[in-house]
């Protein structure tokens, strides 16, 4: 994808059957907004892809594409930055989600800025865009990495682990915070386009009120708002209009994970299982199962039956 080639599994397994199809954009749709830690004003736009291109991030400011992978990850404190040749693009997990989350496998997500517009601290409004532009079907099977056996990694008592599956992407995490408003919360779900749409889509980034004047002094969330981020101070949440859902805060860590794990630059088979993960524990946990050739194996599966999500 965009020159990128899997590393060679431990048995060198490749399935030869057919497999669903890779897809891309039937359309260019653009937008523009402000970026949630540089408050810059940043257009966005999304283009159609040939077929093995991946997701890539162009900085249209500067003439560098960004591939969307796990090993040009260099940043994971409050969002998932990309770096090519010095050139960076911040906060990618909710562009990729959406992206992940609406089955579209190749693209170039053109911006003139470091990173991409936080619209309202969700994925809702990046899932409308790729609608309107819609879905082309390409003539070329959808590669999957399948997870072959379990990989972990830990930081303190949170962890992130991929096991083997079956069909698809099986997710499970839980989180624990201090603040009441928040406390322990858990979700599970099989990854499809309806369950990210239904389930995850629409749960928006949060801070923790006591943090933010920290985060803004070491220049993080320039541009955050209680319009983009849900807001907690203790057993509070200072939004007017309140939460989305009582456990909207594991909802977007969720949303949060299909982003960073879709660069693993194909679709993972396996079931992904963690507590208090973040951008950080998972592009490590991408990297575990890649640097393990016995970890897993590119496949292409039987056929799946493509139906209007």
């Amino acid at each position: 994808m965009d020159g990128m080639a899997f590393p060679v599994a431990a048995d060198g397994a490749v399935s030869e059957a057919a497999t669903a199809p890779q897809c891309t954009l039937k359309a260019a749709i653009g937008c523009v907004g402000v970026g949630l830690h540089t408050g810059q004003r940043v257009s966005l736009s999304f283009q159609p892809a040939p077929v093995d291109h991946g997701i890539v991030f162009r900085r249209v400011d500067l003439g560098i594409d960004v591939p969307a992978r796990f090993d040009r990850v260099v940043d994971t404190r409050l969002c998932t930055v990309l770096e090519q040749d010095g050139v960076r693009v911040g906060t990618v997990e909710h562009v990729m989600a959406a992206l992940a989350g609406c089955g579209i496998d190749n693209a170039v997500v053109e911006l003139d800025g470091p990173e991409p517009p936080i619209f309202d601290g969700s994925a809702a409004q990046l899932v409308f865009l790729l609608d309107c532009a819609g879905k082309l079907v390409q003539d070329a099977p959808r590669n999957v990495v399948e997870v072959l056996r379990s990989v972990r990694v830990t930081d303190g008592d949170g962890f992130a682990e991929l096991r083997p599956g079956s069909i698809g992407l099986d997710m499970a995490l839980s989180i624990d915070f201090a603040a009441a408003a928040i406390g322990r919360q858990a979700l599970s779900l099989h990854l499809t386009p309806r369950s990210f749409r239904n389930e995850l889509s629409r749960a928006r980034t949060f801070a923790l009120m006591e943090e933010i004047d920290q985060l803004r002094a070491a220049g993080f969330a320039q541009g955050g708002s209680l319009d983009n981020a849900v807001v907690v101070d203790q057993a509070r949440v200072l939004n007017p209009a309140g939460l989305r859902a009582p456990d909207e805060f594991v909802r977007h860590k969720l949303l949060d994970a299909v982003g960073d794990l879709a660069l693993a630059g194909a679709p993972l088979r396996g079931r992904f299982i963690a507590h208090r993960s973040g951008h950080t524990l998972n592009n490590r946990l991408l990297r575990a199962l890649f640097a393990d050739q016995a970890a897993w194996r590119l496949v292409e599966p039987a056929p799946l039956a493509i139906a209007a999500e």
